[in-house]
């Protein structure tokens, strides 16, 4: 059975930091890719970082400098770095796994003071 648990989610003030992880059980890492999505409130999901098997990077262009997507595949879990956040970055974020379309159930992020 496949799961992926997003965990890491809060609220925080513009221009702090959060770290997100997503475990993937059920799943290989090699030879897949990983990403992180977001939907903010009335809105489409849209991508914000994706990650190969391989670490090879893929970022949307508001977070780039911003946000960094890492990877351990001893652990099965992918995380996302999320630094000086502003409150356009307010969103659920969902973890994916490009094999078998799997989803998270995601965790709420909310950038407000």
């Amino acid at each position: 059975q496949v799961q992926l648990v997003e965990s890491g989610g809060g609220l925080v003030q513009p221009g702090g930091s959060l770290t997100l992880s997503c475990a993937a059980s059920g799943i290989i890492f090699s030879r897949n890719i990983m990403g992180w999505y977001r939907q903010p409130p009335g809105k489409l999901r849209d991508l914000v970082a994706s990650i190969t098997s391989g670490g090879n990077t893929n970022y949307a262009d508001s977070v780039k400098g911003r946000f960094t997507i890492s990877i351990d595949n001893a652990r099965n879990t992918v995380y996302l770095q999320m630094n000086s956040l502003k409150p356009e970055d307010t969103a659920v974020y969902y973890c994916k796994s490009w094999i078998g379309n799997y989803w998270g159930q995601g965790t709420q992020v909310t950038v407000s003071s």
